[in-house]
């Protein structure tokens, strides 16, 4: 079941978003902590089953629905468990849990307690997505969730312009990355005729200069993200969010 891992903190979201002002403070943070946590064992289990599997079939596929078909081409919302997404997830999940109860400290006295958590579950959904996909197209949404999430949070103190100008400026740097993203994703659909991982490792052989085209520009969406040169720009003054911000973004989970 490994739809439950990003659909627990999403299920969060919703929850605060339709009984947030009923459930105060302490009925926020264990509903936040508790999604994450619940997230971080059903991990937890799914990368046990994993690891019993034999070495050579160390990878846990499931296909919730199909999200699109045009003639031969087909894209699936499906989450895949290997080795390195296993690694990933942990990471997420465990050192995610461990920011959100910190959180609950640090941001007791801050009047919008409540929102603040709803963007830091709605970021843990969004990398979780990005970390547990099986084919491109998925992965870009989780990709533009945590950009969606990292603007959120970076600004989140809006009513200081050092804090808006700086979740701006992180929105529109990485906006430049994810251009590069979205055209090697539209190069692998027009020559490569998927967007799943293993049908494009497949292929790869065969595609020759468009491979090493499609892996750049991908690589540019990287750049963005993990706040390389050129596009490094935003990262400093992104210290404007919250200090757990700065931990689940740039220590633990997006940038990594």
């Amino acid at each position: 079941l490994l739809w439950i891992i990003p659909a627990l903190p999403l299920a969060a979201v919703a929850l605060n978003l339709l009984f947030g002002d009923r459930l105060g403070k302490r009925g926020t943070a264990v509903l936040a902590c508790g999604a994450v946590g619940l997230a971080f064992l059903a991990a937890v289990r799914a990368v046990l089953a994993v690891a019993a599997l034999p070495e050579e079939a160390r990878a846990i596929t499931e296909t919730a629905w199909t999200w699109m078909r045009v003639g031969d081409f087909k894209v699936d919302v499906a989450f895949l468990l290997d080795p390195l997404s296993s690694i990933m997830v942990l990471v997420v999940t465990g050192v995610g849990f461990l920011i959100h109860v910190y959180s609950t400290a640090y941001m007791a006295e801050d009047p919008s307690f409540r929102r603040f958590f709803l963007y830091l579950n709605l970021f843990m959904f969004a990398m979780l997505t990005l970390v547990l996909a099986d084919n491109y197209l998925l992965m870009f949404v989780g990709w533009e969730g945590v950009g969606l999430c990292s603007y959120l949070l970076i600004g989140f103190w809006h009513q200081k312009q050092s804090a808006t100008d700086a979740g701006k400026k992180a929105f529109i740097v990485n906006r430049v990355g994810d251009f590069g993203f979205i055209l090697g994703v539209l190069f692998l659909i027009a020559n490569a005729h998927s967007v799943n991982y293993h049908q494009v490792f497949a292929s790869a052989p065969a595609l020759g200069a468009v491979a090493t085209v499609a892996t750049l520009l991908m690589f540019l969406g990287a750049t963005g993200k993990s706040a390389q040169i050129p596009l490094y720009v935003w990262l400093p003054d992104a210290m404007e969010g919250p200090t757990p911000v700065s931990a689940l973004i740039h220590a633990a989970t997006m940038v990594t």
